[in-house]
C-alpha cells in the first residue's frame, strides 16, 4: 500500500527531518538514505520501520542539520595568528605605521580559525532520529489507514455483488436443467415421431445432465470464501497474503462453474463473477 509521512524536529541543537514513502511490494524492503557520516542510523531505522509495516517497499530519507550544535568546534590557529602578529609588528616598526591592530581586524584574516566536525554521540543521535521517525511514522500510518478504509469498503461492496451473482447462478442452474429436459424431449419427439418415447429415458438423460452441470458445491464454497473475506477485513493485522490466496480459491470456483455451465445465461453470470474477483485481486495487491 502506498503511504507518505514526514516530521521535522530540533533536538539537541540538531534540525532533524525524516520522510517515509512506500509503494506496493510483495515483501518488506526498507531503503534508508542518510548522510554517509551517520551510517550507523541505518539498522535502527530499518527496525523501527519494520514495526510499522509488514509488506511494501519503503524509502526512508533522513536529513540532519547540525550546524548550530556541538558537533562543530571552532578553534584558533595559534601558529598562523602569531605569524600574522609578527608580520604586522614588523610592518609597523619598519614603516612607522599607526598600531591599529585589534581582535576584529585579526579575525578577518584568512585561516585564523578552523572548524572541526566533532564525532557525534551515536546513541544520542540515534534516539533523536528515532523520535522524529516515530512522528513521521504516525503520519505515514494514518495515511495508509485512510486509504485502507476506502479499499475495504470497495472490496466488501464487490463481495456483495459476487454474492448476488452467485444467487443468480443458484436460481438459473435448475432452470437450465429443466430447459435441457424440455429440449431433449422435443428433439426426441422430432426424431422418433412414430415411436413411443420412454419417459424414464428422458428422466435419466436429464439426471445425467443435472449431475454433470451441478454447481451447488462451488456456489457453497464461494459463499464461504466471501464470509472469510469479511472476517479477515475486520482483523487488525496484515491480511494481504491471506486475501491473495483466498482470491485464488474464489477464482478457481468461478472457473469450475464456468466449465460446468452448458448454458449461455450461466456463462454470462460467470463472466461477471470473474470480473468482480479480478477487481478485488487488483485491490488486494495494495493491502498489507
Amino acid at each position: 500500500m502506498t503511504g507518505y509521512g514526514r516530521a521535522r524536529q530540533t533536538l539537541h541543537e540538531r534540525d532533524i527531518t525524516v520522510e517515509l514513502r512506500s509503494v506496493n511490494h510483495r515483501y518488506l524492503d526498507v531503503n534508508v538514505k542518510a548522510p554517509r557520516i551517520y551510517g550507523f542510523l541505518e539498522e535502527a531505522a530499518k527496525t523501527a520501520v519494520a514495526s510499522l509495516i509488514a509488506r511494501g517497499k519503503v524509502d526512508v530519507f533522513i536529513s540532519i542539520d547540525s550546524g548550530a550544535s556541538g558537533d562543530v568546534r571552532i578553534s584558533l590557529n595559534h601558529k598562523i595568528l602569531e605569524g600574522y602578529l609578527d608580520a604586522l609588528h614588523e610592518m609597523r616598526d619598519q614603516y612607522g605605521l599607526t598600531d591599529d591592530i585589534s581582535v576584529m581586524r585579526l579575525a578577518r584574516l584568512p585561516d585564523i580559525f578552523s572548524a572541526e566536525k566533532q564525532e557525534a554521540d551515536a546513541d544520542e543521535l540515534t534516539k533523536d532520529v528515532l523520535e522524529v521517525l516515530a512522528a513521521a511514522g504516525a503520519d505515514f500510518c494514518a495515511m495508509r489507514e485512510r486509504e485502507g478504509a476506502k479499499m475495504k469498503e470497495d472490496i466488501l461492496s464487490r463481495g456483495q455483488t459476487i454474492l448476488q451473482l452467485v444467487a443468480e447462478v443458484e436460481k438459473r442452474s435448475p432452470q437450465a436443467v429443466e430447459e435441457y429436459r424440455a429440449k431433449l424431449t422435443a428433439r426426441m419427439n422430432e426424431v422418433l415421431a412414430d415411436t413411443t418415447i420412454d419417459p424414464q429415458r428422458i428422466l435419466a438423460e436429464a439426471a445425467i445432465y443435472a449431475d454433470r452441470t451441478a454447481v451447488a458445491e462451488e456456489t457453497v464454497r464461494l459463499r464461504s470464501h466471501m464470509h472469510q473475506m469479511e472476517v479477515m477485513a475486520a482483523e487488525e493485522k496484515p491480511i494481504g497474503r491471506k486475501l491473495d490466496f483466498l482470491v485464488q480459491e474464489m477464482n478457481r470456483e468461478a472457473n469450475t462453474i464456468g466449465s460446468k455451465a452448458n448454458d449461455i445465461e450461466l456463462a454470462k453470470i460467470v463472466v461477471d463473477i470473474k470480473s468482480e474477483i479480478e477487481k478485488i485481486r487488483e485491490q488486494i495487491q495494495n493491502i498489507e
